[in-house]
């Protein structure tokens, strides 16, 4: 009987089936910034919600539209993080920059990305002396970058009541034919030219008015909607009689509560604010520079901003 067997099957080696290599998920904290727009309002709004802040939709209009705003995307939906820088001057050379609505989204907190989106800042506002306001959160990280502290705001709400005799300043409803005179005080105080942002002031305020003697105009202020507040700013006058006739002559005009963030060196206003039975100090934020030693312009004519997020 014949033995047969079954042939063996022998073993060989498989060829290597390389896999395609797997892209990884690029860090936030490395991505860079898009350019934002008014298209990109309500994400903005969005991200300044997450954070616990108010939606603020009329003031980021101003600001997407007047200014330049860096935004990282989050890979699942939304903004990882936002700022408006706000330049003012010559188009082609600005004289100064201000950085405003600073936010990282909640869920990436703490993960550098902040740092991140202001180091791109400033690489693109290069020479440009910049400005921000600071909560005493954000200052830290500033003051690792290179801002210095150069001042200080406070922040005043409620009910404006005056008490005691209101100053002897004429003020009233500021017209377009204000606007020459407006801009030309306001480049005298404020240090440089800012037409692109109070060219836009008529359609975002709710009130705008100017202080007259003799037939100058010696200051003007303004008050825009922000949530169930009008915020008083820009307050640029004379002197502090000025002031005081101009934010009383806007508190009459509103049942609403006002907000304004007063240079601290400015203490007969602010003394004078705060003596009315429902206005209280709501917080302070360091007023901080970057390549310059101090703001231009003349600071004891410069009472309020118009937005603490553009100087």
């Amino acid at each position: 009987m014949n033995d047969v067997r079954p042939p063996v099957k022998r073993w060989t080696p498989r060829a290597h089936v390389s896999q395609p290599d797997r892209v990884p998920t690029p860090s936030l904290a490395t991505s860079p910034a898009r350019p934002l727009t008014v298209r990109d309002l309500t994400a903005c709004a969005d991200l300044s919600e997450d954070r616990g802040w108010p939606r603020e939709e009329h003031k980021w209009g101003l600001l997407l539209a007047a200014g330049r705003g860096y935004g990282i995307d989050d890979p699942d939906g939304g903004l990882a993080a936002a700022c408006v820088v706000t330049s003012y001057g010559p188009v082609d050379r600005p004289e100064l920059a201000a950085i405003g609505m600073v936010l990282v989204a909640e869920r990436h907190a703490r993960q550098g990305i902040g740092r991140h989106l202001m180091q791109q800042v400033l690489a693109d506002t290069g020479p440009v002396p910049l400005t921000l306001h600071a909560t005493s959160n954000g200052r830290p990280l500033y003051e690792e970058l290179g801002f210095k502290t150069v001042g200080r705001a406070e922040m005043v709400r409620g009910r404006f009541t005056p008490t005691g005799p209101l100053p002897d300043v004429a003020t009233r409803a500021a017209t377009g034919e204000d606007l020459a005179a407006v801009l030309r005080i306001d480049a005298e105080v404020f240090g440089t030219d800012r037409t692109h942002v109070l060219a836009r002031l008529p359609a975002f305020a709710d009130q705008f008015r100017v202080a007259e003697a003799d037939g100058e105009l010696i200051g003007y202020a303004a008050a825009w909607p922000n949530m169930d507040t009008q915020v008083v700013g820009p307050l640029i006058a004379r002197d502090t009689e000025t002031a005081k006739a101009l934010v009383a002559s806007l508190a009459r005009h509103t049942d609403r509560p006002l907000r304004t963030d007063i240079d601290v060196r400015h203490e007969e206003l602010l003394r004078w604010l705060k003596a009315a039975p429902d206005v209280d100090t709501a917080g302070f934020n360091a007023v901080m520079t970057y390549g310059t030693a101090d703001l231009p312009g003349d600071w004891s004519r410069r009472f309020a901003p118009l937005t603490v997020a553009a100087g």
